[in-house]
């Protein structure tokens, strides 16, 4: 009897529309869960007996040598997974970069809206075809549970979203993906999750011996250039400690004269950067969020970025400073600042920082490789302007 159930648990599971509203594991007999030594004999015994194939019972034995697997999220939140991931939902944008650098697209079974956008993601292969699930910051809830995902990874409302999703079964993941200080602990997270740690680590790797001899260069460096940056569509919008826009200026060798400010996105006043004088200025730009994009996969020419920075080097509050009369002042797509990407921001804003030091830098090469050695995409488009300090 406890055969026959055993079977009937396989079955259901791996052939058929998963309705239940709870998770169920291959070759877990009892509902636990968990596949037990004796659990796997009964999977073994029905395999003998032609009740079950040998992709079932490999399906069983890899369930009960790995799993659960435990893992500890970006809001701190302890999330076991009792079976493989096969089917991903994220709902962040800054989760899809990782996914595509884990080789993992294939497991993703929807995407917002928002990431379709030629402007955001809709340059990542494959992602034109997934079901549309909402918007990022509104998930068709509906739409979700009937894609049936294993987890969706999320960057806020994990309450609100874990609410909805738990009944069916849905594991809701915390990963922000926005900061470079977390971002390889985040990355390994994502990889225990999907089975993809060989991945993870050649990708650290690559991305540590690239930037390894950049931070040589820079702790010999002193003083520090000073640094303001402000968001291409936030007049007055800045970034402190602990902000992504803060990570790239310090990680390439520069002073964010806004560092010490309360909140970690502030607002100021042009006279008090006027008063703190920078030496360099730089806008991150989202292509969504400016009326005439500046930077993008699709962006053919400079120009719109030329025309942004010569409005900007004539604000009041900017005039006069040494950036502007230096004419250091540049344009940088927003997802190489606040998101995956901004180690290669770090690379354009020590170029930009010290021309001379680092002449020999060459941070579209590296984008470049990034683009086709790991998102599997031909590199194109305008991400900083202008390129040379």
């Amino acid at each position: 009897m406890r055969t026959a159930l055993l079977v009937l648990v396989c079955l259901s599971l791996i052939f058929a529309t998963a309705s239940a509203q709870e998770i169920v594991v291959p070759g877990d007999a009892d509902g636990d869960k968990i596949v037990s030594d004796e659990e796997l004999e009964q999977a073994e015994k029905s395999f003998d007996d032609g009740k079950i194939t040998s992709e079932q019972l490999d399906e069983i034995r890899h369930i009960h040598d790995n799993y659960p697997i435990t893992i500890v999220d970006s809001a701190n939140r302890t999330v076991t997974i009792y079976k493989p991931v096969e089917r991903v939902i994220p709902m962040i944008t800054w989760s899809y970069e990782p996914l595509w650098i884990l080789d993992s697209q294939d497991k993703v079974v929807g995407v917002t809206s928002n990431a379709q956008k030629e402007e955001e993601y809709g340059w990542l292969p494959g992602i034109l075809n997934k079901p549309v699930v909402g918007l990022f910051k509104e998930l068709d809830y509906e739409k979700v549970t009937e894609l049936n995902p294993d987890i969706v990874i999320v960057g806020s409302k994990a309450e609100e979203v874990e609410e909805k999703l738990e009944p069916a079964g849905i594991n809701v993941v915390v990963l922000y993906f926005r900061s470079q200080e977390t971002f390889d602990s985040e990355l390994k997270i994502l990889a225990k999750l999907l089975e993809k740690d060989e991945r993870a680590d050649d990708f650290i790797s690559w991305k540590k011996n690239k930037s390894d001899w950049i931070k040589e260069k820079i702790e010999r460096i002193d003083p520090k250039v000073r640094v303001y940056a402000e968001w291409s569509d936030v007049l007055w919008g800045t970034g402190s400690e602990g902000s992504g826009m803060h990570d790239v200026i310090t990680t390439a060798g520069g002073y964010n004269i806004a560092s010490d400010l309360q909140g970690l996105y502030p607002s100021v006043d042009p006279e008090w950067v006027l008063g703190e004088n920078p030496e360099v200025i730089f806008f991150p730009a989202f292509t969504t969020a400016v009326p005439t994009a500046l930077t993008g996969y699709f962006m053919e020419s400079p120009e719109n970025a030329e025309h942004f920075i010569e409005e900007a080097s004539n604000r009041t509050g900017l005039v006069g400073t040494n950036a502007v009369n230096n004419r250091r002042i540049y344009v940088i797509d927003g997802f190489c600042v606040e998101a995956v990407r901004g180690y290669i921001g770090t690379y354009y804003c020590a170029k930009w920082f010290y021309p001379e030091e680092f002449n020999e830098l060459d941070p579209e090469a590296l984008h470049k490789e990034y683009f086709e050695e790991w998102l599997g995409v031909p590199y194109q488009g305008i991400w900083a302007y202008p390129l040379e300090g």
